[in-house]
Order: C-alpha cells, then structure tokens, then sequence
C-alpha cells in the first residue's frame, strides 16, 4: 500500500460470485454494474459530494490583522472629515471647520499607523510611492493617502498655530502658512471621497469570494458609511449651533447607507451574500444598521441637544466601524470555507451553458 491509499475510504468486503441455478446467471458483487452489453465495469471512486481538496480552502485567506478594518475606519472618518472642513471653510463656521480638520488628521495619523503596523516596516510604504499605476489600487491608494495628509497636515498645523494664539515657531513663516491654508483645506477635500473609496477597490480586486462579488456596490456603501463616521464626529466635538447641516448630512448618509447595503445584497451570490447574514459578521452588520438609524433619527429630531447630539454622534461612529469590520470579517470568513468559490462558479458555469455558450472557463466571472 503506498501513501496515497491512506486518503481512501475504507472499501466495503467484496462477495464471492456464486451461480444460480443451471450456472447460466452469476449473481455480481456490490461493487460491480452491467454495461447491457455483458461486459462488467468495477465502481472505483464512489459518488461524493464536494466539500474541498483535502479540507484545505479554495482560496487562502489575507494574513491580515485587526489593524486592516482600523485603517479602513479611520481611513473614512479622514475622508469625511476633510468634506465637512472644506464646506465649513466656505460657510465660515470656524469651530466646525477647526475640529473638522482636527479630526481628520488625527484620524489619517492613527490610520497610517495602523496601515505601517500591518506592512511591518515604515519603508514598504515608501516603496509603494517609488511607483504610480493607475491599474493598481495599492499604489493609487498610497498616493491618495499621502496627498490627504499633506493637505489636511498643513491645515491643522495652521489651526493649532491660531489656538496657541501664533506662538508656534514658524517666524517669517507664518504669512506663508496663512496663505496656503485655504488651499491645503481644499486639497485635503480634492482628496477626501477616494479616500473614503478606494479601500473598497482594495478589497474587491482579489480572489476573496465576498469582497469580489460585492465590487459593483462595496465604494457606495463604504463613503455611506464615511458620511456617518465623519458626521458623528463633528456632532461629538462641535456646538450644536452650527452643526445643522452636518446633522443633515448624517441624516441622508443614514439613508444611503441603508439603501447601498440592501442593493449590495441583492446583487450578491446567494450563497456568498449569507456570510453578510451569519456568524460574527452578520450581528456586526445588523447592529451597524441599528444604530445607524437610531443615531440618524437622535440627529435629526434632537440634535439641537448637545447630550442628544453627543450619544447620536457616538452611535453613528460606532456604526460606521462595525459596517467596516463586519464586511472584512465576512471576506476572512468567506475565504475558509470552498463553498463560496465552488458554488457560485458552478452558477455561473450553467447560466452560460444554458445561453449556448461552452468555450469559456468555469471561473468566468460574471
């Protein structure tokens, strides 16, 4: 017996042929079939029903840590933040503008550091600005990254120069700082929406089941879910005085969060789309559902109310994190169990054999 035969299933004994009555007729072994024509053909591999090769999964999860869903959380608090700065730098709401922009860069500091934490190295993300390819969503994003934080950087450093009431030691440079700061607030912004977005690219340009079948929709529901992030930030940190568009804001970003997560639903694999439903991943999302609509109701009805603008400010934050974490953990998730590469293709493998079409391969996408 060689190695290979310990992967075999037991074979059941094999029965002894024995003739009938006049020996014309033997009775077969189980095992054995006719072919009609009196030859005999031995079954060797019994019927199974596919679960994976050897237990292993079809595709390999990402070695990702927790530091990936962090960064892809304050990534969007970043992105939103640098909007809502922008727009409060052409309304003149100067404690909005300021936490606003505040904001955004601690939130960008925390995430670049999360991202350098899961690289391993600071000089990775060096290199990955050595190159510019629009095709690759890793370099466009690290690009994307750093032209937020020079932008957002330059603008917070000149609020913090104005709350120290100009003693940082800028000097002869403080006219300058003053000068381009409406243009570093409007760079930030230039930069905040693919921000908010590209990390959906990110992830639906791999293998994953879950995050490639969710591409068409993942970049609306992740600046949904910036909108939400941002916005609840700012209710946190500003007066409610001049937060009304903002708790606006957070009221149509409850709305198209809810609606992109339902069309994102729908446009998935049926089977894909249930490790958005179950396990870990499915309580995260439904709870980011529940407190998205529970903090965009407290906004709009009693945001006027700075401990009602605070506790609705902290759900939709909240909300936005778990929507993030939870569409990560049902990519890992998805990854582990061949069910989810194997039965979506078989899917779409019939779908185009019924419309005539048998020259392509079973992994044809959709």
């Amino acid at each position: 017996m060689s190695d290979f035969d310990s992967y075999r299933s037991p074979e059941p004994p094999r029965k002894r042929r024995r003739d009938k009555i006049g020996g014309a007729v033997r009775k077969r072994a189980r095992g054995w079939r006719d072919g009609g024509d009196g030859a005999r053909e031995m079954l060797m591999v019994p019927d199974v029903e596919f679960t994976s090769y050897y237990g292993r999964p079809v595709v390999k999860p990402p070695p990702w840590g927790h530091e990936v869903p962090a960064y892809l959380f304050l990534g969007g608090v970043a992105g939103g933040s640098g909007l809502i700065a922008f727009a409060a730098q052409l309304t003149g709401r100067e404690l909005l503008r300021r936490n606003a922009r505040l904001g955004g860069l601690a939130a960008i500091s925390l995430g670049g550091a999360a991202l350098v934490k899961d690289l391993g190295r600071p000089d990775r993300f060096y290199n990955m600005l050595r190159t510019f390819k629009v095709t690759s969503p890793m370099s466009m994003g690290s690009w994307i990254l750093t032209g937020y934080s020079v932008g957002a950087g330059v603008a917070a450093v000149a609020e913090i120069d104005r709350l120290t009431a100009d003693r940082l030691p800028f000097g002869p440079l403080r006219p300058v700082l003053r000068w381009v700061e409406p243009f570093s607030g409007f760079e930030a912004a230039l930069f905040s929406p693919p921000l908010a977005s590209y990390t959906a690219v990110l992830l639906s340009d791999t293998a994953n089941p879950t995050w490639n079948d969710a591409r068409k929709y993942l970049p609306f529901v992740f600046v949904s879910s910036a909108t939400l992030a941002a916005s609840g930030l700012a209710m946190i940190t500003t007066p409610a005085s001049e937060t009304g568009p903002v708790r606006l804001l957070a009221a149509l970003g409850v709305v198209g969060d809810v609606v992109n997560m339902k069309v994102l639903e729908r446009s998935m694999d049926p089977t894909v789309v249930e490790t958005l439903h179950h396990g870990n991943p499915g309580k995260m999302l439904r709870w980011a559902e529940r407190l998205a609509v529970a903090g965009g109701v407290g906004a709009l009805i009693g945001g006027r109310l700075r401990p009602i603008a605070v506790v609705s400010g902290a759900a939709l934050l909240t909300a936005s994190a778990l929507t993030r974490f939870g569409v990560f953990e049902a990519g890992i998730e998805s990854a582990k169990d061949p069910k989810y590469t194997i039965e979506p293709q078989k899917r779409r493998l019939a779908a185009r054999r019924a419309q005539g079409i048998t020259d392509d391969s079973i992994t044809t996408a959709r």
